[in-house]
Parts: structure tokens; sequence; C-alpha cells
């Protein structure tokens, strides 16, 4: 089996160890992941969406979320893509890009036009078709690089 893209709107299954998984690399609480989540799972709005990559063994090897905004100050600039996280081991082999793709085209499904993001990496995203827009604080006033990709 090849790694596989999840939605976990449609896999909750997942919903638990994809909570813990995610607080583990951001350290953000898991009770904060799980309440996302189950947002998502519930289906009453289009966002939060949430997304993990597994592997063979069903194992977390990457994952990203869609939330409405991701601790900055540009509340009106939403959504905000979040959380995007490789596993060491698996980088540089295409997955991020796969999940980025993924992500958007399904935010086009749900009729969401721009997608943004807040991020210290500068090249990557470039790279792979979001604009700089600005610089932005986060919610401890540390100033951050902000993106978006227009939807088409």
């Amino acid at each position: 089996m090849q790694n596989k893209i999840i939605k976990l709107r449609k896999n909750s299954q997942f919903a638990q160890k994809a909570a813990i998984w995610f607080s583990s690399k951001w350290g953000i609480s898991q009770k904060e992941y799980e309440n996302s989540i189950q947002q998502c799972i519930n289906k009453k709005y289009n966002i939060p969406q949430w997304y993990i990559v597994i592997n063979e063994n069903h194992d977390i090897i990457a994952g990203a979320g869609v939330i409405e905004n991701d601790f900055h100050e540009y509340t009106h600039l939403r959504p905000n893509l979040c959380a995007l996280f490789v596993e060491l081991e698996y980088r540089k082999k295409g997955i991020a890009k796969q999940i980025l793709h993924f992500v958007i085209k399904d935010m086009k499904s749900m009729d969401i036009k721009k997608l943004y993001l807040v991020t210290d990496h500068t090249t990557f995203y470039e790279k792979c078709g979001w604009n700089f827009l600005c610089m932005v604080n986060d919610n401890e006033g540390i100033s951050e690089r902000m993106y978006v990709f227009n939807i088409v």
C-alpha cells in the first residue's frame, strides 16, 4: 500500500490518534485538536477540516488542517492552512506538496476561493504557488510571513 491522504470528516476512527499526533508535533493541547477535529467530523460548517497521511502500517506520517484563524492578528483573512507537518524520515518525497494540492482541491469543492497561511518558511510555499501577502504578528507578538493561495 502507498501512503494515503485521509479526510478526517469521513474517517472518524482516526480522530483520537490524529489529535495525539498533531499535539505532539505542535505543542498545542490534545484537547484543542480533539475539539477542532470533532467539529470537522460533525460537518456543521466547512471549516475546520483536518487531513492526515498514513503509511502502509496506518501510522500517521504527515498531516495538516484548515481552521478559521491560525493565531494571528488579521482575523478577517480566513480560512487558514495550519499544522502542516511531515515526519522527518518522509520529508523531501513530495508529501507536503501532495497535501497542499489535496487540501486546495477539497477547499475548491466547498467553494472556498482563498486560503491563507502563516509560516516562517520562505521558498517552499512560493514553489507551490502561494503568494507572499504581508507580515503578521502571532498571538505572542512574533512576526511571521502570511501567504495566500487563490483557488481557481
